[in-house]
């Protein structure tokens, strides 16, 4: 999995109630929440990001309450992949199973500046900052995970494990 874009750069402890506010629970559609992804951080935030643009974390990023719709709105707003120092552990399993890719590269994150170009080799565990020059490497995803994630996440895998049973 390849992805190129720029990066939108975010701080540390950001919980979900900032990725998407408790007022805009109202759907489940990815598109209507993306409106207001960050919107706990900058109600205009998402206006400066372009479709297939890369989040870039700080530390734990996602903490807070159990809430699937915050993968879902940084999906709607166009960005398929956050860059992190690390992730709490419910986001990070929510996010797999939206179909949100996540890498986690520790304090190597101090190496992307907001606006950067970065260019993502999942498979490889590689990414690259096309703007300053240099290149991160983490563990590649796990085929397992990058499984799920080429389904849209975990309900478009199982389906079609179920469909090839002939269930």
């Amino acid at each position: 999995m390849q992805y190129t874009g720029k990066a939108h750069k975010v701080g540390e402890h950001i919980d979900t109630d900032a990725i998407i506010p408790a007022r805009f629970l109202v759907t489940a559609d990815a598109g209507k929440l993306g409106e207001h992804c960050m919107a706990g951080l900058d109600p205009h935030w998402v206006s400066r990001v372009s479709a297939g643009d890369i989040l870039v974390a700080g530390r734990n990023f996602g903490c807070g309450s159990s809430r699937e719709h915050a993968p879902l709105a940084i999906l709607g707003a166009g960005m398929p992949v956050v860059v992190g120092h690390s992730f709490a552990r419910i986001f990070y399993r929510n996010a797999f199973n939206m179909g949100l890719l996540l890498m986690e590269v520790g304090d190597q994150v101090d190496m992307i500046f907001d606006g950067d170009r970065l260019e993502i080799d999942a498979d490889q565990g590689v990414v690259r900052n096309a703007t300053r020059g240099g290149e991160i490497v983490c563990p590649p995803l796990p085929a397992s995970m990058a499984a799920i994630l080429a389904k849209g996440g975990l309900v478009g895998y199982v389906r079609e494990r179920l469909a090839a049973q002939g269930a």
